[in-house]
């Protein structure tokens, strides 16, 4: 059965997401889309569903009709790059704070440092994308390759993330793990490349959904940086 829909009361990606979410969640659905700028909604399921049960999934935020309704058009968020992205820049800030101090502590090398940030990054930034572990498969899954093939794998990448982290802190299996690392970002990396270059207004996942960052440049140079050390540090094992 296919429903075609309105909802009103959506101001942002967010917002988009969160219905998103909701809706893949109950139970027969096998389809959804829903458009921000208009609030049309595609709806496929291989059950009935009444109008009444989606508002009561969605809840009192939005509201939900068969017929068009006319309400304040979305609008793009406006404010600076660099404020959107100061968190971003945060928490790499404190990251290499972390990796100097680890480095002093074990009188560690270049390559031991390189380990230790990469480490430290994959555990930082997994544990964000857990805050919001329901909403972050969709919104990664808006620009990474893989993750649009398939939700799962957008739903474990969380966890994917953890495992590197741990592997690099402890040293693990490195060369598999470099290996790893540099497959899943640069899968990533082209996601990234492929909506800026189409200037698409969608939030990067890096951080999960629990902070909006604005998917820009400087997710590219983040995801560089990740695989510029990866190159280095397999070089460095197969010389």
């Amino acid at each position: 059965m296919e429903y075609h829909l309105y909802i009103q009361g959506m101001t942002c990606q967010n917002c988009l997401e969160e219905i998103m979410g909701k809706m893949n969640s109950i139970q027969g659905v096998s389809y959804v889309d829903v458009s921000l700028e208009t609030g049309k909604t595609i709806l496929r399921s291989t059950k009935q569903i009444h109008i009444d049960k989606l508002s009561r999934i969605l809840g009192e935020k939005y509201t939900i009709s068969k017929d068009k309704i006319e309400f304040k058009q979305y609008q793009p968020n406006t404010e600076s790059k660099l404020k959107a992205l100061f968190p971003l820049f945060l928490i790499f800030g404190y990251l290499i704070l972390a990796m100097l101090f680890l480095a002093h502590l074990t009188d560690a090398s270049l390559k031991g440092a390189m380990l230790y940030f990469m480490g430290l990054f994959f555990i930082t930034f997994s544990f964000f994308k857990f805050l919001d572990y329901k909403g972050f498969p969709v919104s990664f899954s808006r620009y990474d390759p893989l993750a649009k093939k398939s939700l799962f794998y957008a739903k474990i990448y969380p966890f994917l993330e953890t495992v590197l982290g741990i592997s690099f802190l402890f040293s693990w299996q490195l060369p598999l793990i470099l290996g790893l690392t540099l497959v899943l970002l640069s899968i990533t990396t082209y996601g990234v490349v492929q909506s800026i270059l189409n200037k698409s207004e969608i939030d990067c996942a890096c951080l999960g959904t629990a902070l909006r960052l604005p998917m820009t440049e400087a997710t590219l140079i983040e995801n560089g940086i990740m695989i510029m050390m990866s190159c280095i540090l397999i070089l460095d094992y197969l010389l």
